[in-house]
């Protein structure tokens, strides 16, 4: 397993760490993002659309679960897993996404771990100040390996 990890200092920034990891991924392939709320994870997750050349704003699916963005180069599909705590059985087609045509972000997916592909890249997002972020990369399998993601620190 390969790790990074680098520090932002803005929204700004951490929205173009999304755009610069958009040009590192390929249709198939799952990113978790772990961290508080208001962190910073859809942030990143705007930024990733807008290196995809989707048009539409990002906002966080909290209430619907998942959003879904085709009008890029690849499809991003936006999960958030918070409201599964209590009924993570839910048979909600994971599997059609995480074995899809785009590619897939989860929040909170500590709630739904046991659907989590084994290959995938896990983001962890911590705060360091009002707008200091730490972001660690983890990534999951070998596929990831040859693509350059050391360049994003």
């Amino acid at each position: 397993m390969l790790e990074y990890q680098l520090t932002t200092d803005s929204y700004e920034n951490t929205e173009k760490l999304g755009e610069k990891l958009a040009k590192l991924l390929r249709a198939g392939d799952v990113i978790v993002l772990n961290g508080d709320l208001g962190v910073g994870k859809t942030t990143l997750t705007r930024g990733l659309a807008r290196g995809l050349g989707i048009k539409r704003n990002v906002k966080s699916p909290t209430f619907t679960l998942i959003r879904e963005y085709k009008d890029g180069k690849i499809p991003l599909y936006h999960m958030d897993a918070y409201r599964l705590e209590s009924s993570p059985d839910e048979d909600l087609g994971f599997d059609e996404y995480f074995n899809g045509d785009g590619i897939t972000v989860v929040e909170w997916p500590q709630f739904i771990k046991d659907e989590i592909p084994t290959e995938h890249i896990s983001i962890n997002i911590k705060r360091l100040s009002d707008t200091k972020r730490q972001v660690e990369f983890k990534l999951h399998g070998d596929k990831f390996n040859e693509r350059g993601f050391g360049e994003l620190v």
